[in-house]
């Protein structure tokens, strides 16, 4: 999986459609090997973003969970510390 595609489901505040739109982004470039699709591929590279954003919004919106709600901080603090041990930073 990208190391840049983070775990939207089950957060307090919900995810955003914008954090649902660069996960998708972030797909597409993977799996198309592009950073930036050339003006003949853009067509195609939005619309495989708008049909993975949507079809992510469908999923996110259909899970269910008994588990409480994750803090955002408090997730993006482990993220940190995680990475400041792995790289020393």
């Amino acid at each position: 999986m990208c190391r840049n595609i983070r775990p939207l489901f089950n957060f307090d505040p919900p995810v955003t459609p914008d954090e649902v739109r660069a996960a998708s982004l972030q797909f597409v470039r993977k799996i198309s090997g592009f950073a930036k699709p050339s003006k003949a591929n853009e067509p195609a590279f939005v619309t495989a973003i708008d049909e993975i954003a949507a079809c992510a919004s469908r999923l996110l919106q259909s899970l269910e969970t008994n588990a409480p709600p994750k803090n955002r901080e408090t997730v993006a603090a482990k993220a940190r510390l995680r990475a400041a041990q792995r790289y020393g930073t």
